[in-house]
């Protein structure tokens, strides 16, 4: 029975991919891209003929039928994005559904990653960590997969595209704290590569000067085991006074609290209000 092969290719050195993948792709009838373009570059380069046919996002839905009628004629079928592991923020994850669904078997071609490149350089914990692939771009979305982000113990990988990468930043330091790790890998494997280490506000002052570019992927650290309830109170105190001295009204530094600390909502803005009392009197 013929097979459809999930291949990994290079997300950036031409030279990270595995010799079981250049026999599979110069061996199928026919290879499924994200952008042919892109894929011909890396075929040129390991001399294979095989004929390309692109199956993005756009087309997807109707190339499902086609996949099929050739794999039921009994030719195998390979499917590649643009870079990396398939399926991951990349288009086919119908195409493997229903060829699943119609009886054929579907194997992965394992390889180059850009999750798990940059989560293993990062120096943060691995196990586990949780992968958001690119958020939403705005609204009520991007502002619960924010705060579900910052109340994560453990770390969290992110794609995001240059352009957006210094908001992406700016929205993480605002909901985890300024003083949350991160690192941002850039261009990983290729010539211009490089790994920012530091806190939000320190990566997000960096990018505020230094213009992204290429490919990014940004591991945050996991949020530090919660204080006791004196350390808690002492800390909550310590940010709400500084918060009031930025201008901040108490409900806007209660939400704060609330989510840098995960402490309750209710007790937070009662320690806003208190500080915000004190400093009245004390002004008075």
């Amino acid at each position: 029975m013929a097979r459809l092969y999930i291949v990994s290719t290079p997300i950036g050195n031409l030279g990270d991919i595995t010799y079981r993948a250049v026999e599979v792709l110069g061996s199928v009838a026919r290879i499924l891209a994200e952008d042919t373009r892109r894929t011909a570059v890396l075929l040129r380069h390991y001399g294979i003929s095989t004929p390309l046919v692109s199956a993005h996002e756009h087309n997807e839905a109707a190339r499902v039928r086609q996949v099929i009628d050739w794999l039921d004629g009994g030719e195998d079928i390979a499917l590649v994005s643009d870079a990396g592991t398939p399926l991951v923020s990349d288009p086919g994850a119908r195409i493997v559904r229903s060829v699943i669904e119609a009886g054929h078997d579907v194997v992965p071609i394992p390889g180059a990653s850009a999750l798990l490149a940059a989560l293993v350089v990062s120096g943060f914990e691995t196990e586990p960590f949780t992968f958001f692939g690119f958020l939403p771009r705005s609204g009520q979305a991007r502002q619960e997969r924010l705060e579900e982000i910052a109340a994560l113990r453990h770390t969290a990988v992110i794609y995001e595209a240059p352009g957006r990468l210094v908001r992406l930043l700016h929205d993480l330091e605002r909901v985890c704290g300024p003083e949350r790790q991160v690192m941002v890998a850039r261009e990983l494997t290729k010539v211009h590569e490089s790994l920012v280490r530091g806190t939000l506000a320190e990566a997000a002052a960096y990018y505020a000067d230094v213009a992204p570019r290429g490919e990014i992927v940004v591991v945050l650290a996991g949020r530090a085991e919660a204080p006791g309830p004196e350390e808690e109170e002492t800390v909550a105190r310590e940010l709400a006074a500084q918060l009031l001295e930025e201008g901040m009204r108490p409900s806007a530094i209660a939400r704060e609290l609330a989510q840098r600390l995960g402490m309750a909502r209710n007790r937070a803005y009662e320690i806003a209000l208190s500080l915000a009392g004190e400093r009245r009197g004390g002004n008075a």
